[in-house]
């Protein structure tokens, strides 16, 4: 039974999802636009959105910055935290919420699954 639990599977277990969707962030902070199905998108909006409120919340304290930091290195790769850590967060200076948008395309014709692009609004 699925009772009460959250997020997809992905058929993966825990350790490689946890990998999947580090990586996935990673490449979205890196190159602000990927390909991807609908469902792994689906599933990165969310971690994606927490992580830009996070880091736009310590602008100003410098020592909740460095923890938080500290806290995305261990999850993304470290050209993104790089990134992240820089002026990436002033183009959302206005937004409240709402990063990340989903953009879907026609199915993948080898396996016919929805695909679609998540990219920075």
């Amino acid at each position: 039974m699925r009772n009460r639990k959250k997020g997809r599977q992905l058929s993966r277990v825990r350790s490689q999802r946890k990998a999947l969707i580090g990586g996935l962030v990673s490449n979205l902070i890196i190159n602000e636009k990927i390909v991807t199905t609908e469902a792994k998108a689906k599933e990165i909006k969310p971690v994606v959105d927490k992580i830009i409120t996070k880091i736009k919340k310590t602008e100003n304290d410098s020592i909740k910055k460095v923890s938080v930091i500290r806290d995305l290195i261990r999850k993304l790769n470290k050209d993104a935290v790089k990134k992240i850590s820089g002026d990436f967060s002033k183009k959302f200076e206005k937004r409240n919420s709402g990063y990340t948008r989903i953009i879907k395309l026609p199915n993948r014709k080898s396996d016919d699954a929805k695909m679609s692009v998540i990219e920075f609004v």
